[in-house]
């Protein structure tokens, strides 16, 4: 066991503890905010490209491997980004958001036009049609994470805090998007207007973070 002076000399200082477990309050509401018009999207697409194939093993198929691929890549460009462009990373993550949500707003149409195109050219090139469209946004949506990671990370100076914090965040909003799509939106609303309150949550979420960025360049707290 070391000694008490050697154990005082090893431990950071006080001030450093502080700051690396601070964290901005606003990042919180907008990630879960995030997470959720995620996991809107999930849902409503698949069960979209379930009514145009007629076939929910094949939609299950393309949306899970789209996100999982797209979340995959996106977050490495995203990662790429926040390092070389740190001070940038809060307004890429902004504009990201605001990329999902406008194309999410129109994804419904989007899809019913390329199904009229595509129509009669079978299963498998339709399906790798899909993939691309899913695939798009979910690039993305897969870049905000490292992209608030580093701008939290530049603040806090601890990578694993920021990282756990903000995945944990956004992963509960997943959920709760989830949840919110299946059980009351879908129901109460329909597809197209369900889409539209995903949309909009994007939308907003790029909206507020451009307005703390705007304080914050007037010095306002």
């Amino acid at each position: 066991m070391p000694s008490q002076p050697l154990a005082t000399e090893l431990a950071p200082p006080a001030a450093e503890q502080r700051k690396a477990r601070a964290m901005e309050p606003w990042l919180f509401p907008v990630f879960f905010l995030s997470g959720s018009a995620a996991l809107v999207y999930q849902v409503v697409w698949q069960r979209a490209l379930h009514g145009i194939y007629g076939i929910d093993i094949l939609s299950v198929t393309i949306v899970v491997t789209a996100f999982m691929l797209g979340l995959g890549l996106g977050s490495l460009a995203g990662g790429a980004l926040s390092r070389r462009y740190p001070q940038a990373a809060v307004m890429l993550f902004a504009l990201a958001e605001i990329g999902i949500g406008l194309y999410g707003a129109f994804s419904l149409r989007l899809f019913a036009v390329i199904a009229d195109i595509t129509h009669g050219i079978g299963h498998v090139a339709a399906g790798g049609v899909a993939f691309l469209l899913v695939v798009l946004p979910v690039l993305l949506m897969g870049a905000t994470l490292p992209l608030l990671v580093g701008h939290a990370t530049s603040r806090s100076r601890n990578v694993g805090r920021s990282l756990g914090n903000l995945y944990f965040i956004n992963t509960l909003g997943a959920a709760f998007g989830a949840f919110l799509a299946a059980r009351y939106l879908l129901g109460g609303l329909g597809l197209r207007a369900t889409t539209h309150v995903a949309a909009a949550l994007n939308i907003l979420v790029g909206v507020l973070v451009m307005m703390v960025l705007r304080r914050r360049r007037r010095g306002e707290p």
